[in-house]
């Protein structure tokens, strides 16, 4: 359990990032488009603070609204996804920046007491971590707008040569452990976690095989190349559906421009890098890559096997984050290639599974046995069922955030997030 003073810290680290995503950001920039993919920026920043005012500043200390008249328009239960682009409703900049500043600042406040109840320290560290969900919201809303990288991003230093041997990890049939352990939200004796991670469990896996890398672009325009998209024999009926709705014939941010391949990555047209991994792909695309690869998508029980082993790591190299051996806190932002960052490798070999994409896994998103929903059932049940299980975070998500037991919920459909994927072999090694 993190100290007050660690809170702090956090607190003060997520502020400063979740400024410097829209401080740049010209009056133009932040009057964005309709999109179903993105929320506008200015009612992120709204939606974040009203989270802290609710859950810390109301539950806890039966305050008073700090902006009356305005629940609804920052309570993402009920104002509808499409209503948040209204300009007569929305607030402006200003008066939203100053909303977001005064609860942050009682929120300081707090966390600068004597002491912390243990609700309350749970409390602190959930908003916090809510924060940090929008963080990355509004980084992949850069990148689906088409605006400048943030300035969070690093140049990426050479990565050394490819390794000669790639290929598959294979585990062992046994039993591995999954998830979180129960425990009362406020327990000091527990790590954090959502709702959605609990209760852990055991499961006893069959021998597998997985590969140590995600889907690099070269092997994915292999597949387009090929006329993957062109042929029926690789869609299950879902996938067939989608494309019919996309169009798609590449992925998302590609273009094929003077006889070669080009990716965006923000405002900028680039080469295609091949060695990088294949990001913003459908769960139907991967679906189809691996048909065509004669593969399979991990399990979700399979990819957490193969992330903490049968000890159990919270993290793939160990028991405590170090962000330097993983692409997260939009630094890299997936531009290295799929063999880089070694350091950060899982005890079966696995490399970049924390970090740089999230990973479609072949599970619908369904609540462990046991399952007790949490204070903001958002995170969890509005998402059970008609959702895939996605794992390991993205170059987008705040370290602060991420182990190997954390779930995410996406819509199969969707390709504007940062989701990229690793396959398994279709039989046991």
């Amino acid at each position: 359990m993190k100290t007050r003073k660690e809170l702090r810290s956090e607190l003060d680290n997520t502020d400063r990032r979740t400024r410097a995503l829209l401080d740049d950001l010209s009056e133009e920039q932040l009057d964005v488009p309709y999109h179903r993919g993105i929320n506008p920026p200015i009612w992120e920043l709204g939606h974040s603070a009203f989270f802290y005012e609710y859950f810390l500043l109301r539950e806890l200390g039966r305050a008073a609204p700090r902006m009356p008249g305005y629940d609804e328009i920052w309570d993402s239960f009920e104002i509808q996804h499409r209503n948040r682009w209204q300009k007569e409703v929305i607030p402006g900049r200003a008066a939203t920046q100053d909303y977001y500043q005064r609860v942050l600042d009682e929120v300081r406040g707090r966390l600068e007491a004597e002491s912390l109840e243990p609700r309350e320290h749970y409390l602190c560290h959930y908003c916090i971590a809510h924060q940090n969900m929008h963080i990355e919201s509004l980084i992949w809303a850069r990148q689906t707008l088409g605006y400048p990288a943030p300035s969070s991003v690093c140049p990426v230093e050479p990565a050394p040569p490819a390794p000669e041997s790639g290929g598959d990890a294979e585990l062992e049939g046994g039993i591995y452990p999954i998830g979180m352990p129960a425990g009362s939200p406020g327990s000091a004796t527990s790590e954090f976690s959502f709702d959605n991670e609990r209760p852990g469990f055991e499961i006893e896996l069959e021998p597998f095989a997985i590969s140590r890398t995600l889907v690099s672009n070269r092997d994915f325009l292999a597949f387009v190349e090929d006329n993957g998209y062109q042929r029926p024999e690789l869609w299950s009926y879902g996938g067939k559906w989608w494309l019919r709705e996309e169009q798609a014939s590449c992925p998302l941010f590609w273009r094929e421009a003077d006889d070669r391949w080009q990716l965006r990555r923000f405002d900028q047209w680039i080469d295609l890098p091949l060695e990088a991994p294949a990001i913003h792909l459908s769960y139907w695309e991967a679906e189809a890559w691996c048909l065509w690869a004669g593969r399979r998508l991990p399990t979700e029980y399979e990819w957490e096997a193969a992330a903490r082993g049968t000890e159990g790591r919270l993290f793939p190299w160990g028991e405590s984050m170090d962000a330097g051996k993983a692409d997260l806190d939009g630094g890299q932002m997936g531009a290295g290639p799929v063999y880089a960052l070694p350091e950060g490798a899982s005890e079966c070999g696995c490399l970049q599974m924390v970090g740089t994409a999230w990973e479609w896994t072949s599970n619908q998103y369904l609540p462990y046995a046991g399952f007790e929903v949490d204070m903001y059932p958002y995170m969890s049940t509005l998402q059970f069922g008609d959702h895939k299980t996605t794992r390991g975070g993205s170059c987008a998500t705040s370290s602060c955030l991420i182990r190997n037991t954390y779930r995410q919920a996406y819509l199969p459909g969707r390709r504007d997030v940062f989701t990229a994927f690793r396959s398994c072999a279709r039989s046991s090694p």
